[in-house]
């Protein structure tokens, strides 16, 4: 299920930082730029402020209650200065923006972020969420076609079905 493009690629770049979280500022960037954002560079200081605003979205995708999700995103978009305006640069067509131009990359992260988990949270607040396999902290939005994403990667649930079938076989 693809979203609109603040709930689709900023609700991915928010589980980039968000699983990045600690990563030195090139590795940051190399992952950022993965996901189309046409950052070059960040400082060590930059790197540190997107942890923290990291932490805090975290905060959302491991909240279970839609309300409590609801007032921690009213907080990070009030925390992220959101102005939407429409932009259209380097040639692509009309799309909306949460920060200005102007606005630096830690700024415009979390606008991106905050305004995107905001699109995916109105859409369908199922669709975000905090790895279901005990010990695994890693963040995912939901992208399938029935929207019931438990686990992080087939990795996490293939470990945590195997197990619970060895525990099914000792009984």
């Amino acid at each position: 299920m693809e979203f609109n493009p603040y709930g689709g690629t900023a609700a991915r770049v928010a589980v980039v930082i968000v699983n990045a979280a600690g990563a030195p500022p090139e590795e940051l960037v190399s992952r950022l730029r993965a996901e189309d954002m046409r950052l070059t560079s960040l400082t060590t200081a930059q790197a540190r402020d997107v942890a923290e605003w990291a932490e805090r979205l975290r905060q959302v995708f491991a909240e279970p209650d839609v309300g409590r999700r609801v007032e921690l995103l009213n907080t990070l978009l009030a925390d992220s200065a959101c102005r939407p305006h429409i932009s259209r640069h380097h040639g692509k067509p009309p799309h909306i923006h949460y920060a200005a131009e102007d606005d630096g990359w830690v700024r415009r992260i979390q606008a991106y972020t905050a305004g995107g988990l905001a699109h995916l949270l109105c859409d369908d607040p199922a669709r975000m969420g905090v790895c279901a396999r005990e010990g695994c902290d890693v963040v995912y939005v939901d992208t399938s076609r029935n929207g019931r994403r438990r686990f992080c990667s087939t990795r996490c649930a293939t470990r945590v079905h195997v197990a619970d079938h060895r525990e099914r076989q000792r009984v």
